[in-house]
């Protein structure tokens, strides 16, 4: 059975979309702990992440390096990697901005047009 972002990836679940390339895809987390709280996915589906082969834990990782920084600049805060990988089954990595805000396992509850406005602020 597919994961939810599995699902998500290929266009069976909306999302707020920040980047997608051949190997990943991002997008911003409907339960964030703050605003800009994105998910870093591979496109193939395992459940962890040191299950990736060499190829797709870096193209995971190259593009967690490039969003972190692009959300550091856009946001204009530090930006928090996490790897958690207990609450889906596919590997992610979570980048947050550590604004004011921030509190570990806190998590915000934000209407569409906020969300499209954070996506709109941080799609590459």
């Amino acid at each position: 059975m597919s994961s939810i972002f599995s699902k998500i990836i290929a266009g069976e679940i909306p999302c707020y979309k920040i980047y997608e390339d051949d190997k990943t895809f991002a997008f911003l987390d409907i339960n964030p702990e703050v605003k800009g709280h994105t998910l870093v996915v591979p496109k193939v589906e395992v459940d962890k992440i040191y299950d990736l082969d060499d190829e797709d834990y870096q193209a995971l990782m190259a593009t967690v390096k490039k969003l972190a920084k692009h959300m550091e600049e856009v946001m204009g805060q530090r930006t928090l990697i996490k790897v958690v990988g207990t609450d889906v089954p596919h590997a992610h990595v979570h980048l947050t901005p550590l604004d004011e805000n921030w509190e570990y396992g806190k998590t915000l509850k934000l209407a569409e047009a906020e969300m499209q406005e954070i996506t709109d602020k941080l799609a590459l």
